[in-house]
């Protein structure tokens, strides 16, 4: 049998990700005529390549309802919250604020003279 020509290797491909964990390849080819003889030599080659982790951004539960407002009369506030899910990494989105405040007011208190009268003819 006549022996195989083989071209030599190829340069690695690069590498199939742009972050992470990913494959390249590389090839060679046969310069003899496949009839003369059976070539069995490997024509391409797998590796695996890591390339640097990629970014992971903040990732943040829906806002919660609203919360009542903290006054039971007159200027209060209420918030609403969420949770981080995932941390950001390697170079990943910041998370915004997990914490919103905004302002309520319920009705107008009642001060002075006669406010427990007042408080009785709103309750009935």
């Amino acid at each position: 049998t006549i022996p195989c020509l083989l071209s030599p290797w190829s340069e690695w491909s690069d590498c199939s990700v742009t972050c992470g964990k990913g494959m390249r390849t590389r090839q060679r080819m046969l310069k003899s005529a496949a009839e003369l003889g059976d070539c069995n030599e490997e024509l391409e080659q797998v590796e695996k390549c890591m390339l640097p982790e990629c970014p992971i951004d903040c990732e943040l539960t829906e806002w919660s309802q609203w919360s009542e407002c903290n006054t039971s009369c007159g200027k209060g506030h209420m918030i609403r919250t969420r949770i981080i899910k995932t941390e950001p990494q390697f170079g990943g989105t910041a998370c915004p604020e997990t914490v919103q405040r905004t302002k309520c007011r319920v009705r107008k208190c009642l001060r002075g003279p006669g406010m427990e009268k007042r408080r009785w003819k709103e309750a009935r």
